[in-house]
């Protein structure tokens, strides 16, 4: 990140951050083909003075008119249906089509691979209908990019290198499948000098969950990402079970045609992007959003203050935390800045020049700033937050930037008058048994020696995790003649890298085993009713905890247990029935009031068997969605 304080556009600002980005170049990777990078891009202002003087056409006051970056099909038909859809999406939102313009690109400063899937690159300016309102302006922009997105996804023909890297009033974004160095190269509008800005965010990617393409270079269209989001698959799944909730004032109409929220076949820093922007076009700040996406640890710490406790405790209850090592830079083209996850897991260093400049990056060095003109330096902190303001021309502290958001509703008070905690329900005196021996329901749910002898025995003799190696000799379960369990199916996705494991016990101060039961409401809004959430410390219960929760007296929750067995002698198709079932059952329950569901596998015995409880959980899901 690159950025003047008085925010006054200069090229200088681009040159820097090229350059940074070129001492960058180890970050990024490149395969069999030298030349052909995994990918770099630019984040920067809208570069008026550039687009003013080779757009062709004439273009309204800054902030009155946006641009969408595409990158188009090489296929002249394909393309010419695309932009159609690009142009009437404009007049149909009620926006104007100035004039679409060629970006300069020069192939030769590619590789061979990613010259054969190069797309056409065009700039598609877009004039306001109403230029007194730029927030408005910039949904209506994100709604177009939106509704061209999923017309073209439908039809299959011309999808195939259709992609639109920016859709702003305020920022534009260069990017490809490059070398860090090849950037400023491969576009010559980044080498003009009327190519100025007060920002710029720079990024050459290691892809680690996905393959190297055009459009997943980063930066993406708010953020550059440095890490793995690793619960990526959970987050996107709760994203899609919430759009029903969804509702907005300031995008009233228009919310309908632009869900899903999350595009398919994203990696996991351009999934974080999507929802990112969402929420920050919906109404919230940038750093309002990032706060609640990647929280700061803060269960049992003393030192952070009450009202930011409140405030992480109660966006909990409305989103859970994206979480992975993660250091992620982003701006909205007025606030430029900088996170890092809990854990800390990734570095970066900022310094601040006596002659204005603000440079944050992965390492110290990245430019070569003389020591004498270093005003002050330091580092990204575990959560904690960096952020210039450029209209305020100043360095915003963690401590300022979060009393204010954390003050601005009373979370503290909502909390305590709406959240419930587990363990302040008085306890059940029921406790429900299974009247089927041992050893019978051991071998019902696929436990072998090896699970008993190796894993339970020494958490039970020792509480403590058991220990063993790193490899996994276990042969696949789908070739397996001995029935294993439905969980042996599956494996985690996971980053090609190799993080240290995560430990709750010892890493205690940033790790937290806490859930939460209840209503999901809308993402959009923040009342008293979010807080309305039964909170468990930890997500195993005993027998006695489980009927609490089962015979749950309250005003707010309602709790309904559902059988999930089902009578062997029916085969397979009884387990089909019984899963139809008890999707039907959850739905009723649901129609009741009822806000906690219990699938329940106790009825098993000799004559009845249960559907396995990831396919019952899952299917009840995925039916409720």
């Amino acid at each position: 990140m690159v950025a003047r304080l008085d925010n006054r556009p200069t090229h200088e600002v681009i040159a820097r951050a090229l350059t940074a980005l070129e001492n960058l170049e180890h970050r990024g990777a490149s395969g069999a083909d030298p030349l052909t990078g995994d990918g770099a891009g630019i984040l920067m202002q809208m570069p008026d003075e550039l687009l003013r003087a080779v757009a062709g056409f004439e273009l309204p006051g800054v902030g009155a008119y946006g641009v969408l970056m595409c990158f188009l099909p090489t296929a002249e038909d394909a393309r010419a249906r695309v932009q159609t859809l690009l142009e009437h999406a404009v007049a149909q939102e009620g926006q104007r089509v100035l004039g679409w313009r060629d970006v300069p690109v020069r192939p030769e400063h590619t590789g061979a691979t990613a010259a054969s899937c190069r797309p056409v690159i065009r700039q598609l300016f877009v004039g306001a209908a109403d230029g007194s309102d730029q927030d408005a302006f910039e949904r209506k922009l994100y709604v177009i990019r939106r509704v061209v997105e999923q017309a073209v996804a439908a039809c299959e023909d011309a999808g195939k290198g259709f992609y639109v890297t920016s859709s702003s009033s305020r920022t534009l974004n260069y990017k490809g499948m490059l070398i860090s160095h090849q950037l400023g190269a491969f576009y010559p509008d980044l080498r003009d000098e009327r190519c100025k800005s007060a920002l710029a965010l720079v990024h050459s990617r290691f892809s680690t969950n996905t393959f190297p393409s055009w459009e997943l270079a980063h930066p993406y269209r708010v953020i550059c990402h440095n890490g793995e989001i690793n619960t990526v698959m959970g987050n996107v799944n709760w994203m899609r079970a919430r759009e029903s909730e969804l509702s907005s004032e300031l995008f009233g109409d228009d919310l309908q045609k632009i869900l899903p929220v999350v595009t398919q076949g994203n990696s996991d820093s351009a999934t974080f992007d999507n929802v990112l922007e969402l929420l920050m076009l919906a109404g919230r700040s940038l750093p309002h959003a990032v706060m609640m996406m990647i929280p700061e640890a803060y269960r049992d710490r003393a030192d952070l203050p009450e009202e930011l406790k409140s405030f992480y405790a109660f966006h909990a209850c409305l989103m859970e935390p994206w979480d992975g090592p993660a250091s992620v830079a982003f701006t909205d083209g007025r606030v430029v800045g900088a996170t890092l996850d809990r854990n800390g897991l990734r570095p970066g260093r900022w310094v601040i020049t006596k002659d204005g400049h603000v440079v944050l990056g992965s390492e110290i060095g990245l430019l070569d700033i003389p020591a004498e003109q270093i005003e002050r330096l330091g580092r990204l902190q575990p959560g904690k937050l960096f952020l210039v303001d450029l209209e305020q021309g100043r360095v915003i502290e963690d401590g300022e930037v979060k009393r204010a958001i954390s003050t601005a509703k009373p979370y503290g008070e909502w909390l305590a008058r709406n959240a419930v905690r587990f363990a302040d329900l008085p306890p059940s005196e029921q406790v429900t048994l299974s009247d089927q021996p041992l050893h019978n329901r051991q071998r019902a749910f696929g436990y072998t020696q090896e699970d008993l002898r190796v894993l339970l025995e020494p958490m039970a003799r020792d509480a403590a995790e058991p220990i063993g190696s790193m490899g996994n000799d276990l042969s696949l379960a789908v070739l397996s003649e001995q029935a294993p369990p439905l969980f042996s199916y599956f494996k985690q996705l996971f980053a090609q890298v190799t993080n240290p494991p995560i430990d709750p016990i010892r890493e205690d101060i940033v790790m937290s085993l806490a859930t939460t039961l209840g209503t999901e409401r809308n993402l959009f809004d923040e009342t008293p009713e979010h807080a309305h959430k039964l909170v468990l410390d930890q997500p195993i219960l005993l027998n006695r905890e489980l009927e609490t929760l089962r015979h749950i007296s309250h005003e707010v929750f309602a709790a309904h247990t559902i059988d999930i067995t089902w009578p062997v002698g029916e085969g397979a198709a009884g387990m089909a029935e019984a899963i139809e079932r008890t999707c039907r059952q959850a739905q009723e329950a649901i129609a009741d009031n009822v806000n906690i569901i219990v699938l329940s596998d106790r009825q098993l015995g000799p004559r009845r068997a249960a559907i396995p409880s990831l396919l019952a959980v899952a299917a009840v899901h995925h039916h409720l969605v």
